[in-house]
């Protein structure tokens, strides 16, 4: 290829990258919100929550983005761009099924954890956040980390807004040469290389959350600690 496609699929790449981190974000934070939400008190609030579940994970992630660019604004007389179109879509679409995850961590929480905290005369709110949240976060870590990956397939989605991500970049390219093998063979590998980045990062992640919590792994002939008698049993913020 000449330097001026390379440069095209460069410029793809970095689309890629600002949308997924972009989008990434917005799943996060409606994961944890949602999330949260599904074991609130109140009936109304898990109703509500768990509809907007049920809603964004029965659904297509294109037709959201079809949705989002092509159908929504017309009937508010608004437009967005395609970064921000693309980005609500996958966030929205994707934080449901972190939803899912996090109302599962939350709920794998030892019961005597929750349990501590009401002794403590601890407040919802501080069991949550000095509780739960601290011991559910690092098992969170391994499905959000397939989720990330997956939200980086599905970034290729916004090529039919006519977006130029790396996906809508490689086929320009591929009509310009006329070459579709070599064209997406070098376009799978580039997809490979940010998953298999992004994996790693979230590997370091989880040893760090884990080892926080007490839960590093042990060497080899290592015995396990035994906590002294008439210890405090919750786990505050993350330690015992």
């Amino acid at each position: 290829m000449t330097s001026g496609l390379w440069e095209l699929v460069l410029q793809g790449i970095w689309v890629t990258v600002q949308l997924l981190v972009l989008s990434a974000v917005v799943a996060t934070a409606v994961s944890f919100v949602v999330g949260v939400a599904r074991t609130h008190r109140l009936w109304i609030v898990r109703f509500l929550a768990g509809f907007y579940t049920e809603v964004f994970r029965g659904t297509s992630a294109l037709i959201m983005i079809f949705w989002v660019f092509f159908v929504l604004p017309p009937a508010f007389g608004w437009q967005l761009v395609p970064m921000w179109a693309g980005t609500l879509a996958l966030g929205l679409t994707y934080g449901a099924y972190g939803a899912e995850i996090v109302r599962g961590a939350l709920g794998a929480v030892d019961p005597a954890q929750r349990e501590g905290g009401i002794a403590l005369s601890f407040t919802p709110w501080q069991r949550m956040r000095l509780i739960l949240l601290p011991q559910a976060v690092p098992e969170m870590i391994p499905p959000f980390s397939n989720l990330l990956v997956e939200l980086l397939k599905g970034t290729a989605l916004v090529s039919v807004m006519g977006m130029g991500d790396l996906a809508f970049s490689g086929n320009l390219v591929r009509l310009a040469l006329q070459e579709s093998a070599e064209i997406y063979t070098y376009i799978l590998l580039i997809y490979f290389v940010i998953a298999f980045l992004l994996t790693r990062v979230m590997r370091g992640l989880e040893r760090q959350l884990k080892a926080g919590v007490g839960k590093a792994p042990r060497k080899t002939g290592t015995p396990p600690r035994r906590a002294p008698e008439g210890a405090d049993a919750v786990k505050v913020g993350g330690g015992a």
